[in-house]
């Protein structure tokens, strides 16, 4: 697998994966769970950064954020995996690398894509089994928003009803809780790499403007199908697709 890209284009929403040493269960405890989300709420307010969703599992963390384009993303995440290592490590008595390398960032269009990212997410501790509905599990941005948190807020609500077309926050409320109950009662619930291992998910035209806009090395760099989805991704990559890439690197370079 490639190196986390961590990336960012100004104005792009961005699902942000970060996962513990090894895969290793540094966030078992809910102390420490608790403690990166206490984090994520110091970000908030230090640098303003604009959280759409979020979910704290035992191994791994999802972020979905708004990039202002004022290098918000990488301060805070900076100071949130920092200082939940700096404080797992002390209580253990712990030394060496609490996260697995770099976290890595894909571009989400603000669109229909935003609320099944938003969903994935949610369902992410169902699909590990550790709960039945994402509300029984406390270290969420699903929770946050169901229950209309006001203080202490890390979710920036009036930015997600924007992004998703919801009119109030009690009709994204409905809307994020009817498409959870869809995905469930669907059985939908196998994992979609897509999420965590492309550079940027969406339509062809959006997918094409990420390519441009990031820049660097593109020669590589391809558009596929998988799990429903059109990604942009790099092809060390391993995916399990639907069907075989019906986008390929020559008609990809055409058209940038």
């Amino acid at each position: 697998m490639t190196r986390a890209n961590r990336v960012y284009v100004p104005g792009h929403v961005w699902h942000l994966t970060h996962r513990c040493h090894q895969k290793d269960f540094l966030l078992g405890h809910r102390e420490d769970r608790r403690r990166w989300v206490y984090w994520l709420y110091q970000a908030r307010r230090r640098y303003g950064i604009c959280v759409l969703n979020y979910i704290v599992t035992r191994n791994h963390i999802h972020l979905l954020v708004r990039d202002r384009g004022e290098r918000e993303i990488a301060a805070s995440m900076q100071l949130v995996a920092g200082r939940t290592a700096q404080a797992y490590n002390q209580r253990m008595g712990r030394v060496g690398a609490f996260w697995q390398d770099r976290y890595h960032a894909t571009a989400v269009e603000s669109d229909g894509h935003l609320v099944r990212c938003m969903s994935y997410i949610d369902l992410n501790m169902v699909r590990a089994g550790a709960v039945a509905h994402p509300s029984e599990w406390p270290e969420s941005g699903f929770r946050e928003i169901q229950r209309g948190k006001s203080r202490y807020r890390i979710i920036d609500i009036p930015a997600v009803c924007r992004l998703t077309g919801a009119s109030s926050p009690r009709h994204l409320r409905d809307r994020l809780r009817r498409w959870t109950e869809h995905q469930l009662a669907a059985g939908r619930l196998r994992r979609e790499p897509a999420w965590t291992e492309s550079l940027a998910v969406g339509p062809g035209e959006f997918l094409r403007r990420v390519h441009r806009e990031l820049g660097g090395p593109s020669r590589d760099r391809e558009l596929i199908h998988a799990d429903g989805l059109t990604c942009l991704r790099e092809p060390s990559v391993p995916y399990v697709l639907d069907r075989p890439p019906y986008v390929t690197q020559k008609s990809l370079n055409c058209v940038t």
